[in-house]
């Protein structure tokens, strides 16, 4: 089966009265071939300029029709209805389970290799070559690729014990200008991947507008088609630079080719050449990083007049923000399910308050060495708390947190005698001496705080002089408590002669002589 070039120049030399052997010898066919092409052409009854105007597939199938290529006695299986079926929304089909299915219902038909070259055939005329790559035009220091390298050799030696530990390496790069740094870490964990990114960013001395991490559970929660989700403290460092984390497609390399292709460009000039000796400490692994990488980054690309280095001065440097004054402080983080129903969180033996209408609610406490924050399920600020170290108080708790109940019961638990005493002495010397005589009036003080507490409330919105006068009735019935103060305002406001008869006697105060 030749091609389109083929067929048309056989045509065209024939045409022109060239012979079959300077043909022949042109296109390196055979005189069977010639023939068979000449005469396929003749009897499709068309033109040379007809035929050039046609599709080149067409023109291929004009001359070596497929019923001619395959077996005449086995029908083409219907590939628009395995295609359908293969693409089908939900579908789990594949072309392996198309072509048991064809063997199960024809038996003497194609072999599995012609059946996929058949429908290979099939999908490239209908629907294109599926395997076709975006060109991506790079955008000056728009955005920081992230990554761990996968190789990780044994480099770091435990003097004591002579054991030998894996390192885990750290990379990023810049899309335009390809500026790479790369640190070594003893584990992959969240605090690492946050410190490598931190120190990536003052690396570069700017901040991209995208960072572009790999789809880590160190930096991502949940990335799906529908949702992204990032972990609580790379969306703290998102906030802080002011960027954009935006990790690539799930399960898609070529997302982020960039850092692939400096990964395994890593692994090459810069893991190999450490791996030639065993260092003592990360701060020697380092050293040696620092160094080689440098060399790298002044590395002459091939075939360009311009090293990472001069690219980045030149184009990724200008076009990033500056850093920000301060550096980010990594906190130590706890997801709590639920808020208990005290509405306060343990952290280090001390309780912190929220407030308490997220009782029941996840929230997430992250912990520095000065601060409490609190946020709620989705990193929002609920409230901060100065972190607090002394054995007591244990619960450290803001009163706007609490519930106008219990605020009410911590305000009256909170006050003593003096308190009230000076409250009252706002109102004028009656009320001063009534109060004096409902905290005496007690075997200890502390159990007249709540009546003090009641009266006090009662009467803050009232004239002076009323409250004044209900003390004075009051002092002289020598009936200085709660309910008597209650029943003698209830009458003065209604109206209503107030005198010793009318009031409720008690035993304990009434006839005593206790405030002679």
């Amino acid at each position: 089966m030749q091609d389109f070039n083929t067929i048309i120049g056989v045509i065209q030399m024939r045409q022109n009265e060239c012979s079959f052997s300077v043909i022949q010898k042109r296109y390196h066919i055979g005189s069977g071939t010639t023939q068979r092409i000449l005469s396929r052409f003749e009897a499709s009854g068309l033109t040379l300029e007809e035929l050039r105007k046609m599709d080149p597939h067409t023109v291929e199938e004009l001359i070596y029709p497929l019923e001619q290529v395959r077996r005449k006695d086995i029908p083409l299986p219907d590939f628009q209805y395995y295609y359908d079926r293969i693409h089908a929304k939900g579908s789990k089909v594949n072309i392996a389970y198309c072509w048991i299915e064809y063997k199960t219902e024809h038996p003497d038909g194609y072999e599995q290799s012609q059946f996929y070259e058949y429908y290979n055939r099939f999908v490239e005329t209908h629907y294109g070559k599926r395997d076709t790559t975006m060109a991506v035009e790079r955008v000056p220091g728009e955005k920081m690729y992230i990554d761990w390298v996968g190789d990780q050799p044994f480099l770091l030696l435990e003097p004591d014990t002579g054991e030998v530990h894996k390192v885990h390496f750290f990379a990023t790069t810049l899309g335009v200008s390809s500026l790479i740094y790369a640190e070594a870490f003893l584990n992959e964990k969240l605090s690492s991947f946050v410190e490598g990114t931190i120190h990536a960013v003052q690396f570069y001395g700017g901040i991209a507008k995208y960072f572009v991490p790999d789809n880590l559970k160190a930096a991502v929660t949940k990335h799906s088609k529908d949702e992204l989700v990032l972990q609580s403290v790379y969306s703290d460092l998102e906030d802080f630079y002011d960027t954009i984390v935006l990790p690539p497609p799930p399960r898609k390399p070529r997302g982020k080719a960039t850092v692939e292709n400096h990964v395994r460009y890593l692994e090459t000039h810069l893991i190999e050449p450490l791996k030639e000796r065993t260092y003592t400490s990360l701060e020697d692994i380092n050293r040696d990083i620092k160094e080689k990488v440098a060399v790298l980054n002044s590395r002459k690309f091939q075939n360009r007049p311009y090293s990472r280095l001069d690219a980045f001065e030149r184009y990724d440097k200008p076009c990033m923000k500056p850093l920000p004054h301060e550096i980010f402080t990594v906190c130590d983080y706890k997801a709590i399910s639920k808020v208990p129903d005290n509405y306060h969180i343990e952290y280090d033996g001390h309780y912190y308050s929220v407030v308490y209408t997220q009782c029941g609610k996840p929230a997430i406490l992250k912990a520095t060495h000065t601060e409490i924050r609190i946020c709620d399920s989705y990193n929002r600020l609920l409230c901060k708390h100065k972190r607090s170290y002394r054995d007591f108080p244990r619960y450290i708790t803001e009163d706007s947190h609490m519930r106008p109940e219990h605020l009410y019961y911590k305000e009256v638990n909170s006050k003593d005698g003096a308190y009230y005493r000076r409250w009252a002495s706002v109102f004028g010397p009656n009320m001063s001496e009534f109060i004096d005589r409902l905290l005496k009036s007690s075997k200890h003080e502390e159990q007249s705080y709540n009546a003090c507490a009641g009266i006090l409330h009662s009467v803050k919105d009232l004239p002076h002089g009323i409250v004044e006068e209900v003390a004075r009735q009051c002092i002289e019935m020598n009936s200085c408590r709660y309910k008597t103060f209650k029943q003698v305002l209830g009458k003065l406001q209604s109206g209503e002669p107030c005198s010793e008869e009318h009031l409720p006697q008690h035993e304990n105060i009434r006839g005593k002589g206790f405030y002679k």
